[in-house]
């Protein structure tokens, strides 16, 4: 018998696993099909009314066909239609009550809505009906409550019962809140408690208000008055507890509610509240303290909050505690509500109904709103375990299913219909669908499908079967599921819902994006106040996704100021103020997904300034400064600046005392005597210095003798007999004192004499007069007040003035080394004589005349300066072959004293300087001269000159040198037998008895044959380039002496002449020199452009083009050398171009004129002619008729528009006149008849017959003129010779 059981449970375990899984995956029905009712929309269960306003009970179904609706009342029948103050919305359930006149009270109750149709009924929560209410306090007389201080107090409230509770709240006649603390605290109930009571609790508008949410009315108590008694004060004492009372308490609360316990006690001191759960902890996240810690809240309670918690009062007398047991109870909660089954004839299928609860529900079922046991008999349904099994159904047993599960606290009630159907597979995700997703994101295909039986899902991609696995999962529900999308991922995806009545495909596409990154963050950002704020935010992100911004403050919008400006990748914050610190989040969204970075802005200024300044510790002469910092504006102090006013000397300005350390905030100060201090202090930080403190109050310090003498006492002579004092005098703050003076002692130094004195007052010099020259004194300078003399002064040591020396100095010698260099030397003055300090010497010496020539002036004097030390000297730079004189003189402060006698010296010959105006003349096919001038400087007797020459050829290559030996008066040399055509380098030295001068250097060329002469023409700004510059020649290692480069040789350039014309000029010269570097240059008169130059390429004649008409040009011809450097130019040229003549000439001399007059002219001849020959043609010349007979199509009038001439008209008939044109093939098509004029032709030859008529141009004979360009063929007809002509 247990096996047997055993066996029948297994096997319904298994049919029940079955049964499940069929359930799990049942759909909705789509509405097209037939189904029973669903309940779609209710009211709540308990459903509070206000009585002002019209009551509306929800009830929404669907089904196919539409559902009807009706209710019941109390359990009774709802007769709508009776009652007129009801409505039923059309299509609807709803009931609109209407209660105007009417109190709504009868209409409370408990209503119920039932939905039908054919295939079942299904029914609503049964929906309770109650008027809000918000009753009038009762009256009362409420008596004066007296208590001693110090005892505790509960004034009670008691508010009328309303629904909803109200909400109590206590206050004064003023309307304001009562004050409430951990002393005095409204409880849970309402009640206001009192710890203890103190005096100040004395006051007679204690006022309890309740405001009833629904009806937003507010409802007040009569006004409690308590007096506070002290004759007879409450001493201290333990906790004790006013609420809950006792030890032990019990509270009963419902899973998912919110558990408020609350514990109220009295005690002096006011006792401190703490709670703990007795063997467990509380919950984490769930619960919360509220009034000062005397109530606990514990939301969304579970069975594992229920328990012992214990609430502990404790002050300095002792503690007391409380337990309050929670109970958890649960009213009916759903573990498995009954859903939906749609099921194919002779399937099967389960309804559940699986609720919990604490006590455990009862679970009912009942059928289209029959109790199922008071329903008719269905063999194919049966109820096991709670559960209804239907097996083998048959179409029309479709139906609603109610569960009902109830215990005390409440009841669940669940609507599930059974549908029997038999219905082909339909897909209902919309058709090509495209499911765009992330990279690297989830991604879900829907394939949701109806069928009966339940369609089998098969998915496929690109026509390849989808496996489940790790890469694709297919939920219960036919979603695909892609956990990581990647690009290889995008593509088609086909669901095919198949059952035993058909297949049904669908497809949809899937898109993996790239997704949007941030790759410029906001940076972190410390501006000043006033300043600009930038924050970066660039991202990347898919082409095919358009990304938006967002700008958010502390996670909130941006403020609503035209200082933001938001940009496409930025944010800039101008003027930036305090308040817009904060920390700033760049989002960049797509339709798809999102990045964000975020950044902190923190806005810096100079520090507030410090406050409270407070002087303590007041001594003598110091004093303690305290003071309260400012606040940093985000940046730290650095240093506190500590300045002080002397009102007493100095009122209004402030001076720089001392600095601290930004981390202080005292300074111990050191004073000085007789001075009123004021003080204020600074403080800065990197952005700068804060305003400055509120001065501290004035502190004053005694008078005192001075501690200080004045300072930098100098002792200066500043006359012979004369010695001057001076002193730094002494500034308010270090006089200590009033009656300020200074006492000013002297004393010959080394002379047994006593000292000199005398009082000053606000001076800061003294002179002392009579002195000897020169003498050393020593000086006191000692500061004196009314309280006394200062501290004993420094003795300074100064001399009396000098006076200029007296002697000059002796034994003067000069040593002549060369021609450029001598030695002079001297005896040392007496220090006796100089009478001063000595300072040195000064040598002055000059040059005389030249030995060779006479000197146009003498030069000026040199002066060289020497220590004292010093007696011996080089005089350097020397003229060679020059006389010179000489002197020394000894000088002190004073100044110079008298010279010594004049020394005269002579400095030998020299080597000469360079030879002048090098220069080459007379330049031939092969001879030149070359002229020179003697030097400027002979340095002695010139003994000759060292001429040397070589030629240069092409490449600057240097050729044989060769050299002469020229006689001192020679300043000119012939030189023959020289290549034609060859540039020549040539070097010059002149010659003294001490060796060879400077050498110069000069270039010249002999003459180039004229046959060689080439006359390009070149336009502006298109010239032959420039040949490439020649490489810098070697150096010659046998000249050993320096070069100097000589003046230009001579005139290279001869007469320049011009030729201009409208738009050109022909430039041509004379030349002697090479013609490799030749260049034509021109700008235009009065203008800062830039010279134009152009290459010459060694002609003489050269077109300069492109000249603009009306305009003048200044015009050179240049030689230059390998640097660029010009060496040679002719004379500026001013050429002006003539202006263009004008166009409007006489028309009648113009050739085009007299041609088409001509052409005219002809056209009429030929008109006239062909006019005669019509007027006088006979039967036996019917041209005309021919002609209009076999026109040919080919031939076109004449128009004016296109410059050619118009058809002729007979003044008769006014036909045009025709041509003949012959056919494209070259041949003439002849006329049948006899009266052609072919017959008459003449040999074809189109001239004129006998009788004068033009009778040839019929004969059809070919001509073809090439040298008149007519390419047509065409007989020349006068219209055709015309056009020919035109």
């Amino acid at each position: 018998m247990d096996r047997k059981r055993s066996c029948t449970l297994c096997g319904g375990a298994v049919m029940l696993l079955l049964l499940l899984g069929h359930m799990t995956n049942a759909l909705e029905v789509p509405l097209d099909l037939p189904q029973p009712p669903t309940i779609t929309h209710q009211s709540p269960k308990d459903y509070i009314i206000d009585p002002r306003e019209n009551i509306i009970i929800h009830c929404e179904a669907k089904g196919k066909p539409h559902p009807s609706f009706s209710w019941t009342r109390n359990g009774t029948h709802f007769d709508v239609e009776k009652d007129s103050k009801v409505i039923m919305k059309p299509n609807s359930g709803t009931l609109v009550i209407d209660i105007s006149g009417e109190k709504a009270e009868a209409y409370e109750g408990v209503y119920q809505c039932i939905a039908r149709n054919e295939h079942g009924s299904a029914l609503s929560n049964n929906i309770v009906i109650r008027q809000s209410r918000s009753p009038l306090w009762s009256k009362e007389k409420v008596e004066p409550i007296t208590v001693q201080r110090g005892m505790s107090l509960v004034l009670q409230c008691r508010p009328p019962a309303g629904l909803p509770p109200p909400i109590i709240f206590w206050m004064d006649n003023n309307f304001q809140r009562l004050p409430q603390n951990s002393r005095v605290s409204q409880a849970l109930n309402g009640d206001l408690y009192f710890s203890n009571v103190l005096m100040d609790d004395n006051r007679n508008d204690y006022i309890c208000y309740a405001r009833f949410p629904h009806t937003q009315t507010i409802q007040q108590k009569q006004p409690i008055t308590v007096n506070v008694l002290d004759n007879s004060p409450s001493g201290e004492r333990a906790p004790t507890f006013m609420q809950p009372p006792g030890m032990h308490s019990t509270s009963m609360v419902l899973k998912g509610d919110t558990l408020q316990l609350e514990c109220l006690a009295d005690g002096l001191p006011t006792p401190d509240i703490s709670w703990s759960k007795v063997n467990g902890e509380l919950p984490s996240g769930r619960f919360s303290f509220h009034s000062f810690q005397k109530t606990l809240k514990i939301t969304e309670v579970t069975d594992a909050d229920g328990g012992d918690y214990r609430c502990l009062a404790r002050n300095r007398l002792g503690s007391n505690h409380h337990i309050i047991t929670v109970v958890v109870r649960a009213a009916p909660f759903w573990i498995s509500a009954p859903q939906n089954l749609i099921l194919a004839p002779k399937e099967s299928g389960m309804l559940t109904c699986r609720a919990d609860g604490n006590p455990k529900p009862t679970v009912t079922w009942s059928v289209n709103g029959i109790p199922i046991e008071n329903s008719h008999k269905d063999p194919s349904r049966k109820i096991e375990n709670g559960n209804i099994i239907l097996s083998d159904v048959q179409t029309g047993s479709s139906a609603v299913y109610q569960c009902n599960a109830s215990n005390e606290y409440g009841y669940l009630l669940g609507n599930a219909f059974v549908s029997v159907l038999a219905e082909p597979p339909r897909v209902l995700t919309p058709p090509n669908h495209v499911y765009s997703v992330i990279t690297n994101s989830r991604a879900l295909l829907d394939c949701a499908s109806f069928g009966s039986p339940l369609p089998k899902i098969t998915w496929f991609k690109n026509g390849q079967s989808v496996l489940d696995g790790d890469l694709y999962i297919i939920h219960k529900n036919n979603t695909l599921e892609i956990n990581v999308a990647r690009p290889v991922h995008s593509g088609k995806y086909t669901c095919i819902a198949s059952n035993s009545l058909g297949n049904k495909e669908n497809h949809v596409y899937l898109e993996v994006k790239e997704p949007t990154r941030i790759l410029r963050q906001p940076e972190y950002k410390v501006v000043q106040r006033n300043s600009v704020a930038e924050f970066e935010c660039k991202v990347k992100h898919d082409p095919t996704l358009i990304p938006s911004m967002i700008w958010l403050k502390d996670n909130m919008e941006l403020p609503d100021d035209s200082r933001f400006e938001v940009g496409s990748d930025s944010l800039t914050i101008r003027d930036v103020r305090e308040d817009d610190e904060g920390n700033y989040t760049c989002i960049r969204n797509t339709t798809l997904d999102q990045d964000s970075a975020s950044a902190m802005l923190t806005v810096v200024e100079q520090p507030d300034p410090p406050t409270d300044l407070e002087l303590t510790d007041q001594r003598e002469h110091s004093v303690r400064l305290t003071w309260t910092p400012g606040y940093e504006n985000n940046s730290p102090i650095q240093l506190f600046l500590i300045q002080y006013e002397d009102s007493l000397h100095k009122p209004g300005v402030w001076v720089n005392m001392t600095e601290v350390s930004g981390t202080r905030t005292t300074v111990n100060l050191e004073l000085s005597p007789y001075v009123y201090y004021s003080f204020r202090v600074l403080a800065l930080n990197e952005v700068g210095l804060s305003q400055p403190s509120a001065p501290s109050r004035q502190y004053r310090t005694n008078p005192a003798q001075p501690d200080v003498n004045p300072s930098d006492v100098e002792v200066v002579g500043t006359s012979p007999d004369s010695l001057t004092i001076t002193w730094r005098e002494l500034t308010g703050l270090e006089s200590n004192g009033p009656g300020l003076q200074y006492n000013v002692s002297w004393r010959q130094k080394d002379v047994d004499q006593q000292w000199n004195s005398l009082s000053l007052a606000n001076v800061s010099q003294y002179v002392v007069t009579g002195t000897p020259t020169f003498t050393p004194y020593e000086v006191t300078v000692q500061a004196v007040n009314d309280y006394g003399p200062g501290p004993t002064p420094e003795v300074v040591l100064g001399y009396s003035g000098e006076d200029l020396p007296t002697m000059a100095p002796e034994n003067v010698k000069v040593s002549v080394q060369n021609g450029t260099m001598a030695v002079v030397s001297w005896d040392a003055v007496p220090l006796s004589t100089v009478q001063g300090r000595l300072n040195g010497y000064k040598v002055s010496y000059w040059k005389l005349r030249s030995l060779h020539k006479q000197d146009p002036e003498p030069k000026k004097p040199q002066e060289l300066i020497f220590q004292e030390n010093e007696t011996e000297s080089l005089l350097l730079g020397l003229h060679p072959y020059s006389q010179y004189n000489l002197n020394i003189r000894a000088f002190n402060g004073k100044g110079d004293g008298p010279s010594s006698p004049n020394q005269i010296f002579e400095t030998p010959e020299g080597v000469p300087g360079p030879p002048a105006d090098l220069k080459v003349e007379n330049l031939n096919l092969d001879s030149l001269v070359v002229k020179w001038a003697p030097p400027v400087e002979y340095n002695g007797h010139l003994t000759g000159y060292l001429f040397k020459y070589q030629p240069i050829n092409t490449t600057d290559e240097l050729g044989p040198l060769k050299e002469l030996l020229l006689a001192a008066n020679e300043t000119s040399v012939t030189l023959d037998n020289l290549k034609h055509s060859t540039r020549y380098k040539f070097y010059l030295n002149a010659k003294t008895v001490k060796g060879y001068g400077p050498t110069v250097t000069e270039e010249g060329v002999t003459i180039m044959d004229e046959a060689l002469i080439r006359h390009p023409a070149v336009e502006v700004g298109k010239g032959s380039a420039p040949p490439t510059p020649p490489p810098t020649p070697p150096v010659t290692q046998f000249l050993q002496p320096p070069f100097h480069k000589a003046p230009p040789a001579g005139r290279m350039f001869g007469s320049v002449n011009s030729s201009v014309e409208e738009n050109h000029a022909v430039i041509s010269w004379e030349y002697s020199g090479p013609d490799r570097n030749v260049y034509v240059e021109y700008v235009v008169d009065n203008s800062k452009d830039p010279w134009k130059t152009e290459y010459v390429n060694g002609t003489r004649t050269y077109q300069i083009r492109g000249l603009k008409p009306g305009m003048s040009y200044r015009v050179r011809v240049v030689a230059k050398d390998h640097s660029d450097a010009t060496v040679h130019s002719t004379e500026e040229l001013l050429i002006t171009v003539p202006a263009m003549t004008s166009k409007q000439v006489d028309i009648a001399t113009q050739g085009w004129f007299i041609g088409l007059m001509c052409a005219i002219a002809l056209l009429i001849l030929v008109l006239l002619i062909v006019c005669f020959i019509k007027r006088n043609k006979g039967g036996k010349y019917p041209v005309k008729e021919k002609e209009d007979a076999h026109q040919d199509p080919e031939i076109q009038p004449m128009k004016d528009d296109d410059g050619t001439f118009g058809e002729y008209s007979d003044t008769e008939d006014h036909k045009p006149l025709k041509g003949s044109r012959t056919p494209s093939n070259g041949t003439v098509k002849k006329d049948d008849s006899d009266d052609s004029l072919v017959d008459y032709g003449e040999g074809g030859d189109g001239q004129f017959n006998e009788d004068g008529s033009f009778i040839g141009q019929y004969s059809g004979k070919k001509e073809k003129d090439t040298a008149e360009g007519n390419e047509s063929s065409e007989a020349p007809s006068p219209v055709n010779a015309m056009n020919s002509f035109v």
